[in-house]
């Protein structure tokens, strides 16, 4: 039997609910995930077939975490029971499990990665092939820039980027998402977004916002299709709800609302995400898709104290239109609200790198204890600086993404072309790296070929016609080419997974790349780690797998899991003793023995685009976010002045602070390093408030 004493009596009665619709409103460390798995685990327990069983989160890392606890829980029932294997499919792997495996376990995993897996069954009856690419955000930016080289006017420049960025808003939430901003950019992503999907569907391929598009446009068209995923997931559970989007929204909708078995978990306060189109009227509006919602609310916090939680609440009640909820903490009151005020924002950096180390030195924490937050990425330079010069192990999280360097992009665009030769986007990037005689005039004439005959350029390569038109020298090269690919394809086509890495290797060697990258960079210990790059990503190709699997079909799977898993670079970098810095954005689902907020300035939090945009409680949300991932000491600051441009420019404290209580809070005296005087504080504080006041 699974052992439920351990739970808050909430948190059981979140698990223990497994009919019909249910909102599990949990606030910032109460321990949601526990209650995810567990409920997973109680309905296995209560009879429910394993398969029949869907979870669904954001972020590959919180899938696979959830994955393991229950495969955890589930395999410690067992081996009191039967001793059988664990009930939950490995997830992986996005490409459907064979038929023998499928019924086996519950489903965990993201959005996209669900869509990947209902597409691939179904995606025949939209007309596209079920080997389709997926196209991330550079091989998209390719396609856009591809396109705007063919229009005509270009009196106007407009930022490609821009572009992409309009057309997913228009995809997820509709055409009110261009209301205001960039008009040149608004007009014509308009004008070309026919265009784009045109492009995009000649190579088989979708982009991240058509795969729910898609699977939507699948359930309405194909009623059967949408039929035999409700009957295979009769219970459905949804983490972060409030994160959904419009789209989102109704892929679960369309799922739940026969048998209407919906859980759904999430926290309005912590909704911060608007600007990528997430509607926080998904959780608050929920009664109105299901009057008969049972609304069970986690709020004992099992991370923070009580001092930060009382900052935490007061702050977020100036929020209306929200599920009122109150956190609590049995872990004491600790110590009060740091509040610090700075002349510049280079006095910031190099005081709290000043605290870090006090710290570490005379309390004996470790770096990794510390996290400094921050609104915007332009905050982290001093910060960075300050660290670097006193000698800190830091952590920044963002930054180049190992799958954006050159030479890692150059295989998997090799590898995207031996799945589907027709990607075009991959073909222009590898055709002549190394060089093989296809040059850039030639491929110019080849990619108009490919738009005149409405194919895609590996089939124009492939034309007699086509290459009747080109010289001798340009025509065996574009023969050789085909002739490599397809000699390529073959091989893998016949081999199997377990040949993946030795063939990988030799490949690359072959082809001349590992020479040329060494050729091309002037410090060998540059190129030498850009082999190694390669040497570890190639280690990876097989996915871990014991069986043995088409290398072809394990291709496809490696690409699938690399576009789709965009946490990937935080999970490999992060680890180890040193500072993390990251942005406020990002920190959501973290925890930290001690935080420091920096820049708490209005302009920066909120930000000053939230008055025009009318984001004022996202941004306290935001703020809100920020305070509780502190578990033990909180530490807040603003300066007087703050660098813009290289220029000190003056800054104002921001209103947020006076929506903390006055007793929460301690000023520090910045030349002494200690704490004033309680009532020293009082009235400093008391002046600061006169001040926003």
């Amino acid at each position: 039997m699974l052992n439920l004493n351990s739970l808050n009596p909430e948190q059981r009665r979140a698990v223990e609910t497994i009919q019909g619709p249910v909102l599990i409103l949990a606030g910032a460390g109460t321990g949601k995930t526990r209650v995810i798995t567990c409920r997973i685990a109680h309905l296995i327990e209560r009879g429910v077939a394993p398969h029949h069983i869907l979870g669904v989160t954001f972020t590959n890392k919180a899938a696979r975490e959830m994955q393991e606890r229950v495969r955890k829980i589930v395999q410690s029932r067992e081996s009191k029971t039967r001793g059988q294997k664990t009930n939950v499919e490995n997830q992986g792997s996005l490409t459907e499990p064979p038929v023998g495996e499928r019924k086996q376990g519950a489903t965990i995993c993201t959005f996209h990665s669900l869509c990947v897996r209902i597409l691939r069954q179904h995606i025949e009856k939209l007309g596209y092939k079920r080997n389709f690419v997926i196209y991330d955000e550079s091989e998209q930016l390719s396609v856009i820039k591809k396109i705007l080289a063919h229009i005509s006017d270009k009196a106007k420049k407009v930022d490609p980027a821009k572009v992409l960025s309009l057309l997913s808003r228009i995809k997820n939430i509709g055409e009110r998402s261009v209301a205001a901003g960039d008009a040149d950019a608004q007009a014509m992503a308009q004008h070309i977004r026919s265009r784009y999907e045109s492009a995009l569907r000649a190579c088989n391929a979708v982009d991240f916002d058509d795969l729910i598009l898609l699977t939507l446009r699948l359930f309405e068209e194909h009623p059967d299709a949408l039929e035999a995923c409700r009957a295979k997931y009769c219970y459905v559970m949804v983490d972060e709800y409030q994160d959904t989007n419009a789209a989102q929204f109704k892929l679960i909708h369309a799922l739940t609302r026969e048998h209407r078995n919906l859980c759904v978990v999430g926290d309005d306060d912590q909704s911060i995400y608007g600007w990528r189109g997430a509607e926080i009227a998904n959780l608050l509006d929920l009664e109105k898709y299901f009057p008969e919602v049972k609304v069970i609310k986690l709020e004992q916090n099992y991370r923070s104290t009580n001092t930060i939680l009382n900052a935490a609440n007061a702050l977020i009640k100036h929020n209306v239109r929200r599920r009122g909820k109150r956190l609590w903490s049995d872990k004491g009151d600790g110590p009060k609200i740091a509040l610090h005020t700075f002349d510049s924002d280079d006095e910031e950096a190099r005081t709290i790198v000043e605290q870090i180390e006090y710290a570490r030195l005379m309390e004996r924490t470790t770096w990794a204890d510390h996290a400094i937050l921050f609104r915007t990425n332009i905050q982290s330079r001093p910060l960075e600086t300050a660290l670097r010069t006193a000698g800190v192990r830091y952590h920044l999280i963002g930054g180049q993404s190992f799958f954006d360097r050159r030479e890692v992009r150059d295989f998997l665009a090799y590898l995207k072309m031996f799945v589907n030769p027709h990607d075009d986007v991959s073909l222009l990037r590898i055709a002549n790296m190394p060089a093989r005689g296809l040059s850039d005039v030639t491929m110019e004439r080849l990619l108009a070929a490919s738009q005149e005959r409405k194919c895609s350029v590996y089939s124009a390569m492939k034309n007699p016609a086509v290459a009747a038109t080109f010289q001798a020298n340009a025509r065996g090269a574009i023969e050789a080419f085909v002739s490599f690919i397809e000699q390529t394809r073959g091989r893998l086509e016949t081999g199997n997974n377990a040949i993946l890495q030795s063939w990988a290797d030799r490949f690359l060697d072959e082809i001349g790349y590992f020479s040329e990258l060494k050729r091309s960079e002037k410090n060998t210990e540059t190129a030498e780690a850009r082999i190694r790059n390669l040497k570890e990503l190639i280690a990876t190709l097989d996915g871990g797998e014991g069986g043995v699997r088409p290398a072809l079909e394990q291709l496809e799977s490696f690409l699938e899991d690399i576009t789709l898993d965009t946490e990937r670079e935080e999970e490999d970098e992060k680890g180890g003793n040193a500072v993390t810095l990251i942005t406020i954005h990002s920190c959501k689902g973290l925890e930290f023995p001690r935080v420091y907020i920096v820049g708490l300035e209005n302009g920066l939090l909120p930000h000053s685009r939230s008055q025009d945009e009318g984001t004022l409680d996202e941004e306290r949300r935001l703020f809100y976010v920020a305070v509780t991932r502190a578990m033990k000491s909180l530490s807040i600051s603003h300066c007087a002045t703050r660098k813009k441009y290289g220029q000190a420019v003056p800054s104002h404290p921001s209103p947020f602070l006076r929506e903390l209580p006055a007793e929460l809070i301690e000023h520090a005296d910045e030349k002494a390093k200690q704490p004033v005087s309680a009532e020293a504080g009082k009235q400093k504080f008391a002046a600061l408030r006169a001040i926003l006041d």
